[in-house]
C-alpha cells in the first residue's frame, strides 16, 4: 500500500492531523535533548510518562506558539494536561499497532457510566473516556529529532478521528480499508492530532534516534460528572 506524504495535507478538521514545520530552532531543540538526557531516571525502554513535572518540559508546553496552534486547533484557550517522551533508537526500538488513543489521567477515580475501565500508571489515575471527551483534545508531537520513511515514524489513518471510539476489531478492519499516511516532520517541527485518530508506527529500520515530546492539550479540565483532568 503506497505511502502519502503528510506535508500536503493541511486539512485538520477533515483529516485529524496536520504538520508544522520548524517550530522549534536549532538551540532550543538541542537545549531540551541535554535536559532529557541528563534525566533518564524512571525512563522506559519506549520513553517516560509524566513529564509536566519537570520545569523545562512544563516551559514547553506553555510556549507561545504551541498555545497559539493547540488554541486554534480546539477553537478555544488550550490548556497543557499531559506530557509523554518517546525515545526511540537502534537499541531502544519498538513498534505500536494501530490504534486509538483513549486513556485520559484523572484526578480522582469515580465509577460514572460511560468512562472506563481504569487503571493506574505511576500513581496516576487513568480512565478510558468517551466519545465527546477526546473530542475536546488535541495532542503536539514536538519532533527532537528529523522524522523520515526508515526511522520508525507516526502513520495514520485520515478521517478516522470523525468515527468516534471503535473496538479493536473495528480499528484493525480499518487498517486495511484507508490509506495510511507517513506525518514526516524536520526536527523542531511539530505534528498535531487528535486521539482518536487510528495510529501506529513501525520499527526504526535505520538506527536514527527518533525522540518525540508528546504533549495533549484540553480546552478544559473539567469533564463533567465531577470528573477532572489531572496533570501529569
Amino acid at each position: 500500500m503506497r505511502l502519502k506524504n503528510a506535508e500536503s495535507m493541511q486539512e485538520p478538521e477533515n483529516t485529524g492531523f496536520t504538520t508544522i514545520s520548524r517550530v522549534l530552532g536549532e538551540n532550543e531543540v538541542n537545549r531540551l535533548l541535554e535536559v532529557l538526557g541528563c534525566q533518564q531516571s524512571g525512563r522506559s525502554r519506549a520513553g517516560e510518562r509524566h513529564l509536566l513535572g519537570k520545569s523545562a518540559i512544563r516551559s514547553l508546553a506553555h510556549d507561545p506558539r504551541l498555545l497559539e496552534i493547540s488554541s486554534s486547533l480546539l477553537g478555544h484557550r488550550a490548556f497543557p494536561f499531559r506530557a509523554t517522551l518517546f525515545d526511540k533508537s537502534g537499541d531502544r526500538n519498538w513498534l505500536v499497532v494501530w490504534h486509538q488513543d483513549t486513556a485520559l489521567p484523572i484526578r480522582q477515580r469515580r465509577e460514572v457510566p460511560g468512562w472506563g475501565p481504569w487503571s493506574t500508571k505511576a500513581g496516576v489515575a487513568y480512565a478510558h473516556a468517551p466519545t465527546h471527551a477526546l473530542a475536546e483534545i488535541v495532542a503536539l508531537r514536538v519532533h527532537l529529532d528529523e522524522s523520515s520513511a526508515m526511522n520508525g515514524p507516526l502513520r495514520v489513518l485520515p478521517g478516522t478521528h470523525r468515527l468516534g471510539v471503535l473496538s479493536d476489531n473495528d480499528v484493525q478492519a480499518l487498517s486495511r480499508q484507508i490509506a495510511p499516511v507517513e506525518c514526516l516532520v524536520g526536527h523542531g517541527g511539530i505534528v498535531a492530532m487528535r486521539p482518536l485518530l487510528i495510529h501506529s508506527s513501525s520499527k526504526s529500520a535505520s538506527g536514527a534516534p527518533l525522540r518525540i515530546i508528546h504533549i495533549e492539550y484540553a480546552s478544559r479540565f473539567e469533564l463533567g460528572n465531577d470528573l477532572e483532568l489531572a496533570v501529569a
